[in-house]
């Protein structure tokens, strides 16, 4: 056996090895990753597409500078709010993809995260005596709260001036929770004006044109305050979304699905009972019929499903029940691989060449057919996840993945764990019978 071989050998072990113990125990936290990362049709949870009023931008920005802001901070609300690994992908010019596995609480997620979040401070408009003017409901009218910047321009003060640590706190005496915030320099200059020139008088402050509350200026104030009259959930929600900043433009949901986990974990059940049988029918007919060709084609099947599942839990990448599918179809290529590198094996030794000639020969005659249809289905997956990135078909994009790295993968074991094993057993098992030939 050539000295490359046997270092190749060692390479594959060591490999299969790194692998194995990267996945078992499946749940285990290795390499900071725990266990499989489940798509919401298999864990459950909320599927979200939003669509972006791109006319709503600020002028001085790009399309695509606008979106990526608002995918960040919807990301870093979805993060906020408990989701695990939540999946946010920008879809063409002005949708939002947004996959909340295991979030039961659907209403209050799409709250939190679609939500505008524009805090603006408001103050009283005043008739000539002082007093504020109401209209015919008794309701007082509000106008922007507005003060000269330390650039001598004259801003409203809103939200974008506020620093990322808002934090829920209780009132002392009435455990009333309360959000606590504080400004950055440029808000500290225009909050000390507005309180100055309000003391003594209601100060609105509104989250998306609805007023939280408007409690009396009591002493000018600069760098600090706090937002009351909340029950604390939307306190909660409220903080959350104040330090991850208000998004850019306004969203509306255009397509909605709840995922049940119970559904999902049947659809995993059956799935990896399904796989198991078709991949123990495979390795059955692989020993039947191709021998101890067979039996190395089974261990190199092994190395490829454990690296595979390395892979999938490492990226990580995210398993739908499409996903699991497409994984199946890989498992099948890489035996389809294997089958015409030992059909071409045996017309070189029914041709009179010795087993290692053979070998040889075989993986060089079969290597066209396998590279060639394997372009061809990593052609497909390409296709297949643009038509569903566009679209927002999130199954048809995992199945896709999932096929395009599995198809690579069977291509590396194919190629190279196969013929290895191969070339190591034609040295030990020398009877042509054993190879599907008759002596």
């Amino acid at each position: 056996m050539k000295t490359s071989n046997i270092y190749l050998m060692i390479f594959v072990l060591v490999l299969f090895a790194i692998a194995l113990w990267a996945i078992v125990p499946l749940d285990s936290d290795r390499f900071g990753r725990q266990g499989l990362t489940l798509g919401l049709d298999l864990k459950g949870g909320t599927y979200l597409v939003y669509e972006a009023d791109i006319t709503k931008k600020d002028t001085s920005q790009t399309i695509d500078e606008a979106m990526t802001g608002v995918v960040g901070k919807i990301e870093r609300r979805a993060n906020a709010f408990g989701v695990k690994e939540p999946i946010i992908q920008r879809q063409g010019e002005n949708r939002i993809l947004v996959q909340l596995p295991g979030e039961k609480n659907v209403d209050e997620a799409k709250k939190l995260i679609g939500q505008v979040a524009l805090l603006v401070f408001m103050e009283t408009t005043n008739d000539a005596q002082g007093q504020p003017i109401r209209d015919t409901a008794g309701n007082i009218q509000w106008t922007p709260a507005k003060a000269t910047g330390t650039d001598g321009a004259e801003k409203e003060l809103t939200g974008k001036y506020l620093k990322p640590n808002s934090k829920v706190m209780l009132k002392q005496g009435t455990n009333e929770p309360e959000v606590a915030f504080e400004w950055n320099d440029e808000g500290a200059v225009l909050f000390e004006q507005v309180t100055k020139r309000n003391l003594q008088k209601p100060l609105g402050i509104f989250l998306d044109n609805q007023m939280l509350s408007a409690p009396t200026v009591q002493s000018v104030i600069k760098a600090n305050g706090v937002i009351t009259g909340m029950a604390m959930q939307e306190a909660q929600s409220l903080a959350i979304q104040l330090n991850s900043g208000s998004l850019d433009l306004p969203l509306k949901i255009i397509q909605e699905q709840t995922v049940d986990a119970t559904l999902g974990a049947d659809s995993l059940q059956k799935s990896v009972v399904a796989g198991a049988i078709g991949i123990l029918l495979i390795i059955l007919f692989m020993i039947l019929y191709y021998r101890m060709s067979g039996v190395v084609a089974t261990l190199a099947l092994i190395i490829y499903g454990v690296i595979l599942t390395a892979i999938f839990k490492l990226v990580p990448v995210t398993l739908t029940l499409a996903g699991i599918a497409a994984g199946i179809v890989s498992v099948g290529m890489a035996v389809d691989a294997n089958i015409l590198i030992f059909e071409r094996m045996k017309e070189e030794l029914r041709a009179g060449r010795t087993l290692g000639a053979a070998v040889d020969a075989g993986f060089n005659r079969a290597w066209l057919a396998i590279r060639d249809s394997n372009v061809t289905t990593f052609i497909a997956c390409i296709v297949l996840y643009w038509f569903g990135d566009t679209f927002g078909a999130f199954m048809v994009k995992g199945f896709a993945l999932t096929l395009f790295i599995g198809v690579a993968l069977s291509m590396f074991t194919a190629i190279t764990v196969s013929r290895v094993f191969l070339m190591a057993a034609v040295r030990i098992v020398k009877n042509s019978w054993l190879y599907g030939v008759k002596a």
